[in-house]
């Protein structure tokens, strides 16, 4: 008996000659194809993925920048205009309280009088509390509520465009104090307040516009 023979099987499956079975290791042919169709995929994906780029950084890009041009062009080129602040309040609209904080008579009912000539309503008119008698070194002071202060105020101080001009968050209504001060001569002349008002009333352009 052979050495190769199995034991047990006797002579029926006995090994001849001098060429033996070798033991070969499976070929991997599938792995092998499926890597390939991987690699070839994630290379159309880079391809396709770079023409898009090309056609963002060149056609459709200089397009939606042309786009994006007349439209901020339409924007600037339509102003929109806001008033200022006094716009809305006229001087009828006004009461204006005068009081005389100065040495000199007279004073309070003068500058009154030439206030209502001018369009404004008349409160009260006398003498200035202490608080303010011969304190007020200019030429007066505009004194009003907190909601005056860019209402009314300004329309006031058209007027009397030196004189200081404070609010009150304690005070009541909607009346305004003029108070005249050491300092005080006359009024603004009519021609350079009427000036003032109409600047004041003036619609004021919040954009530019661009030629496109």
């Amino acid at each position: 008996m052979s050495m190769l023979t199995p034991p047990g099987m006797g002579g029926q499956y006995r090994i001849k000659g001098d060429k033996y079975p070798r033991m070969r290791r499976p070929r991997r042919r599938g792995r092998f194809v499926i890597g390939l169709v991987a690699s070839v995929a994630a290379l159309g994906l880079v391809g396709w993925g770079t023409l898009q780029l090309i056609d963002v950084f060149t056609g459709s890009g200089k397009k939606a920048a042309a786009a994006g041009s007349k439209t901020d062009c339409a924007t600037r080129a339509t102003p929109s205009a806001s008033a200022s602040a006094g716009t809305a309040v006229k001087p009828a609209q006004i009461t204006v309280n005068v009081f005389n904080a100065t040495p000199r008579s007279g004073l309070a009912k003068e500058t009154a009088d030439e206030l209502k000539k001018r369009g404004f309503k008349i409160g009260d008119v006398g003498n200035a509390t202490k608080e303010f008698d011969k304190k007020v070194e200019g030429t007066g002071m505009l004194l009003g509520p907190a909601s005056s202060l860019n209402t009314s105020l300004p329309v006031l101080a058209t007027q009397l465009s030196t004189a200081e001009r404070r609010t009150d968050a304690a005070r009541k209504g909607t009346e305004l104090d003029l108070i005249i001060g050491t300092g005080f001569k006359n009024l603004n002349s009519k021609a350079d307040a009427d000036k003032a008002l109409a600047a004041l009333a003036a619609p004021t352009s919040t954009s530019s516009k661009k030629s496109c």
